[in-house]
């Protein structure tokens, strides 16, 4: 898992970093924090059971607790990115908050505030030590605060009119409140005067949080997925991000994968920079559900197709455009020739999409009937099919009347993408895996599991039989609109778009799977948001050509001798990709051209593809680009005969001088 992008917020409360530059904001399971003064987000790579509601972070940053729905709680660090320890409250948990001096946190639960010990720098056996509890409220404990000695603090009770969120800066003395209207005024203490009244969405606001400056207020309204952080004092916007209002149901990447654009069923199209995070520009001229995207565009009406065309994908090598359809048939049609069909493909079933293999030769459709079929399209003829629907492997929902493995019987994939070698398929539908086959062998690889979110439906192939009665599953009990006034009819028969009732889960599922060209990450809309999943060499040990007398002392040892070219290719056997940092920064810039010339092709190869993964990050500007030239200047006859295998590290490696040319040329 890399990054999650399309959900900036769900429920919860936002928190400040200490040093008030970052938002850390909870979206579903997992925790995303954006940095608003280097302009880029970052998805935390661990996740919890169900939806968080509530996230408590350390004074000093080091340390939060994630609470979900259900009241298991995960002690994490923000410094290592790790969970260190799971506790369950046993209920719903309203709030957390730190002691401002870091040695005590309370938790508010139904009508009693617990107070605990605060877990220490040093490893122990149980972190969440109870201290005290505090009975007294009548009603549940909605929201706590500490006073700056932290020897008090408050909390207030649940109460019904329209304040719904409030923040109040200590040092500054400002009060920031919003409501359900989704208004927020922001006052002076303690003559409570008004400076500014403003409404920033037509949905309530559940959060506020105020960075340690007072000067950026950041508001989360869960109703639209709006994450706002406003400047007060030049009443300007730091921050306004807004996800897909409904499913995203399409995804495509720019060719030189820094962009993905993805459409939803609010009938919005966004595109998303894929170094920030950040959704750059939406279009919102759709007055219905988008249901594919392309980077690719023309003004032509093709006619041809007895049912809906359900894909779409251009060839590309060839003049070609390939549809899919219901009625059992792909078309292929040709754009210099008057856009006529210049194949029609006849299958056994609906077909759900279709894609090209990168090189143009092979074509792969996938069918209702749960098949993956490949065709070669020059020739007419089918060259391999997989039977893929049982690996899809199928949750229950809670109102299914039959078992996951009946349900199973009837489902198949419905998006399907090549990798950027085109040796491997990808392809998912409603399930929360994706599948990866390879093409030649036709044979299950591996499967990725997308999501652990138990508050998503079909997650689990067996209900839990606690929750079953003589008169059907407890999940078929609606009993009231959560925190809306009153309560409302389910529409029978929607199955996308806004449910009515407030009580309905989402299924888990995929609706689109794209390679990014550089062949380093993929991308799937799923009921989640848009997940980036992406090759991270630094966390797996992958030696090459290894033998005993390669360690890393060996190649420090060799690195010391000057004998630089050797402890290059002795550090790429052992394939640590910090240790190969550590020998390509001594090199001296002027020994750069004698090193580059001397070195195999082989191991050419593999430095030109660290110096581009390397490149994006550093700030070794021109002593990356200095190595990029020289490689390419040296050995560029050699790997242009190669050029269909090395095309995604060249697509990389000119991603990465892109990412800094555009930050160079603001200045």
């Amino acid at each position: 898992f890399s990054n999650l992008l399309g959900t900036v917020y769900r429920q919860g409360n936002l928190n400040y970093s200490p040093d008030g530059n970052s938002v850390i904001s909870p979206v579903g399971n997992r925790v995303t924090v954006f940095d608003l003064k280097n302009n880029k987000s970052e998805t935390l790579p661990f996740a919890a059971q169900r939806n968080l509601v509530c996230v408590g972070q350390s004074p000093d940053g080091h340390l939060a607790i994630l609470v979900d729905e259900e009241g298991a709680a995960l002690l994490v660090s923000l410094i290592s990115k790790s969970v260190l320890h799971h506790f369950h409250f046993h209920t719903r948990v309203h709030s957390v908050s730190f002691s401002p001096d870091g040695r005590r946190f309370v938790v508010s639960k139904e009508n009693v505030v617990l107070m605990y010990h605060a877990p220490g720098k040093t490893r122990e056996f149980n972190p969440f030590v109870l201290d005290k509890s505090y009975f007294g409220p009548y009603d549940e404990t909605t929201c706590i605060d500490w006073t700056d000695d932290s020897k008090h603090f408050f909390n207030k009770e649940k109460d019904f009119n329209d304040l719904t969120a409030a923040a109040y800066h200590k040092k500054t003395h400002l009060l920031v409140t919003g409501f359900a209207s989704g208004i927020f005024h922001l006052h002076e203490l303690p003559e409570f005067n008004l400076i500014h009244s403003l409404s920033i969405s037509d949905r309530r606001i559940e959060s506020i949080s105020i960075n340690v400056s007072g000067d950026w207020i950041a508001f989360g309204c869960p109703g639209v997925g709006q994450l706002l952080v406003w400047e007060w004092q030049s009443e300007s916007y730091v921050l306004k991000q807004q996800g897909h209002f409904n499913n995203m149901v399409a995804l495509s990447y720019s060719p030189d994968a820094q962009y993905i654009v993805t459409g939803g069923d609010d009938g919005k199209v966004k595109v998303w920079n894929t170094s920030s995070g950040f959704c750059i520009v939406t279009f919102t001229e759709h007055t219905s559900s988008i249901t594919a995207v392309t980077f690719n565009s023309t003004g032509f009406v093709l006619a041809g197709h007895e049912g809906p065309v359900s894909s779409l994908s251009f060839s590309p090598t060839h003049t070609l455009l390939a549809s899919a359809s219901w009625d059992k048939t792909v078309k292929l049609w040709d754009m210099f020739d008057s856009w006529k069909t210049k194949e029609t493909f006849v299958l056994n079933s609906d077909v759900l999409d279709v894609a090209f293999r990168p090189d143009g030769k092979e074509l792969a459709v996938v069918t209702l009937d749960g098949q993956i079929t490949f065709w070669d399209h020059q020739n007419a003829v089918q060259t391999g099919s997989i039977e893929g629907r049982h690996d899809l492997q199928m949750g229950r929902k809670e109102l299914d009347k039959i078992t996951a493995k009946q349900a199973a019987k009837g489902r198949s994939f419905s998006t399907l993408c090549y990798s950027a070698d085109g040796q491997s398929v990808l392809a998912g539908g409603r399930s929360k895996f994706v599948c990866i086959y390879n093409v030649k062998e036709q044979l299950l690889v591996k499967k990725f599991e997308i999501s652990c979110n138990l508050s998503l439906d079909a997650m689990e192939e067996f209900l839990d039989r606690r929750k079953m009665t003589e008169f059907g599953s407890l999940a078929l009990i609606d009993d009231g609109a959560g925190d809306e006034n009153g309560v409302v009819i389910s529409l029978p028969g929607v199955k996308k778009g806004d449910m009515s009732s407030r009580h309905f889960k989402p299924e888990i599922r995929v609706t689109c799977l794209r390679f990014a060209p550089t062949g380093r990450s993929w991308a799937a809309t799923s009921t989640e948001g848009l997940l980036i999943f992406s090759l991270d060499g630094s966390v797996v040990f992958d030696p090459f050509d290894l033998d005993e007398d390669v360690t890393p002392s060996s190649v420090r040892h060799v690195l010391r001798q000057k004998e630089f070219t050797t402890a290059i290719m002795m550090a790429f056997r052992l394939n640590e990709d910090k240790l190969t940092l550590e020998v390509l920064e001594s090199v001296p810039h002027e020994e750069i051209d004698i090193v580059c010339s001397t070195l195999p092709l082989l191991y050419a190869e593999k430095l030109l593809q660290f110096v581009a993964s390397a490149l994006e990050t550093s700030r070794h500007l021109e002593f990356y680009l200095t190595w990029a030239q020289r490689l390419l200047t040296l050995h560029g006859q050699k790997l242009k005969s190669r050029s269909v295998a090395l095309l995604p590290m060249i697509q990389s490696l000119q991603k990465s001088i892109q990412h800094h040319f555009d930050a160079v040329s603001k200045l």
